[in-house]
């Protein structure tokens, strides 16, 4: 079986390309267990997981790098997230019973993809360019192309056990001529998805690349892991401010939140929302004191 819940960095030594490969199982299947998505949105989320687990690797950044692919077709947005401590999560919304899965103009209709980084202290970064391609690896290497002029090739594949995906970027700099990415890029087109889900790292870089001169780097460990929490719900609900709080209580005897990406609820009754506003209440009598 591949190596589980790892991005694997190697380098091909006397090319200036490098590459990565990223293989998704506990992970993924944690996330899948908090929805109950089509099929082939489920081919879509896994995909675009491996992704920006891949992309995120490429950049140095505090925060986290976002993926969104909206449209007006029948997958109508698409939201997968990594971040610098090398944890993920995702969430689709569809209409319909039946998701097309054949191409993105099928599955998306017209849209456009984004990503977005969001640096700890200093204002996001955001790309966006139009969803077109058969696939969402077209899609990617067609956004380095206009807006990164960076050289990429993507290859991602999902099942319902495992996502994985092999990334290859071109350095910049003179380190790297045509005929090398060239001839990389071919080998690495001969890749086939059982191979991708079912090899681990070594092999399948022998694989592909046996005739190549690649060094591969220490495994990093990937979890699936969602943001929420009651304290950030609470400071919500605080932001509301008491008349609105205290409308959802007469209305609903109780506030419910849940949180779109883990499906986990969080609940406070009249005796939390007192408790809330009353500490609202207070810091900012505390905060007009000083």
């Amino acid at each position: 079986m591949p190596d589980s819940d790892s991005l694997h960095r190697f380098l091909f030594e006397r090319a200036g390309v490098r590459g990565e490969l990223v293989f998704l199982a506990t992970s993924w299947r944690s996330l899948l267990a908090t929805h109950a998505y089509p099929p082939s949105v489920q081919d879509q989320l896994g995909q675009a997981l491996a992704a920006v687990t891949l992309l995120s690797a490429t950049i140095k950044y505090q925060g986290a790098l976002i993926l969104q692919a909206q449209g007006a077709g029948p997958l109508r947005t698409l939201v997968a997230q990594a971040t610098d401590q090398r944890t993920i999560r995702g969430l689709a919304r569809w209409e319909g019973e039946v998701v097309p899965g054949a191409d993105l103009p099928s599955t998306y209709g017209d849209g456009h993809l984004a990503l977005t980084i969001g640096r700890a202290g200093r204002e996001p970064y955001q790309g966006i360019v139009p969803l077109q391609g058969q696939n969402l690896s077209e899609a990617l290497e067609g956004y380095f192309a206009t807006s990164e002029q960076l050289p990429t090739r993507l290859w991602l594949e999902a099942s319902p056990q495992r996502a994985a995906g092999l990334l290859l970027q071109r350095l910049p700099g003179p380190g790297t001529d045509d005929e090398d990415w060239n001839r990389i890029g071919l080998l690495a087109a001969t890749l086939t998805r059982t191979e991708l889900l079912g090899l681990p790292a070594a092999a399948l870089l022998r694989r592909l690349f046996h005739e190549e001169d690649v060094r591969l780097f220490d495994a990093e460990p990937i979890a699936f892991r969602c943001g929420c929490s009651r304290r950030r719900i609470a400071d919500t609900l605080r932001a509301l401010g008491h008349d609105e709080v205290a409308q959802l209580l007469a209305e609903r005897g109780e506030i419910s939140v849940t949180c779109e990406f883990c499906n986990r609820a969080y609940r406070f009754d009249a005796v939390d929302a007192e408790q809330l506003l009353h500490e609202a209440s207070h810091h900012a009598a505390s905060a007009a004191r000083h």
